[in-house]
């Protein structure tokens, strides 16, 4: 099994202090690993190396003739390439979604917009579009500082089926662990819910 972790919080990981979508991840790869002997991992932490935003050059990288790109829209070009072979390779995608003013951080959207593309992931045919990057299961991990569940401020769960769905990958399932910032019960209620859920995705039942 090979499993493929983005971690896409503005906050970094320090001794389990920091982002807690990331703590949260990393207990779903760690369960993945210890129930798939041999399986790799891959983790791209986005606040560590981000993906840079689509911008004029980078459009102008993408649509230049790979024999007539410069050095830099070569390398350009080549790190979405690796984003991209990296995301087909994974049999697995582990992916945090910690929720900021009502969406996905924009460290998460330059991976998505690095990934998606015409011809590699997706591709335009009679019947309209289709994804390329099949036969995946992704767990989403989504924290929030409040209550969104099932409500319509929340727009996450909503784009990340259709964005992934658009790709291809329709097996997905979310990991919410929300009411963070809302005091220390809720948060403690927000953590156990959503390791119940994870202990869901494993068909286990956690107890206290």
């Amino acid at each position: 099994m090979n499993i493929l972790q983005i971690n896409s919080s503005a906050r970094r990981l320090h001794e389990g202090q920091g982002s807690v979508s990331t703590l949260l991840a990393n207990e779903v790869v760690a369960e993945l690993v210890a129930r798939n002997a041999g399986a790799t991992t891959v983790v791209h932490d986005l606040a560590v190396r981000p993906v840079p935003p689509i911008d004029e050059a980078t459009l102008g990288a993408l649509f230049t003739p790979a024999d007539a790109r410069t050095q830099p829209q070569a390398d350009r070009v080549a790190f979405n390439d690796q984003l991209i072979a990296e995301l087909k390779s994974a049999d697995v995608i582990v992916l945090t979604a910690p929720m900021i003013n009502f969406g996905v951080t924009s460290q998460l959207k330059n991976w998505i917009d690095a990934v998606a593309r015409a011809g590699a992931t997706f591709k335009y045919g009679a019947n309209g579009p289709e994804g390329l990057v099949t036969g995946k299961r992704v767990i989403v991990v989504s924290t929030r500082g409040g209550i969104y569940r099932d409500q319509p401020a929340d727009s996450i769960v909503p784009y990340l089926r259709q964005t992934l769905g658009f790709l291809g990958m329709t097996d997905v399932k979310f990991v919410l662990a929300e009411g963070l910032n809302m005091g220390e019960e809720a948060a403690a209620k927000g953590l156990a819910t959503a390791r119940e859920e994870i202990a869901a995705l494993f068909g286990e039942t956690q107890t206290a």
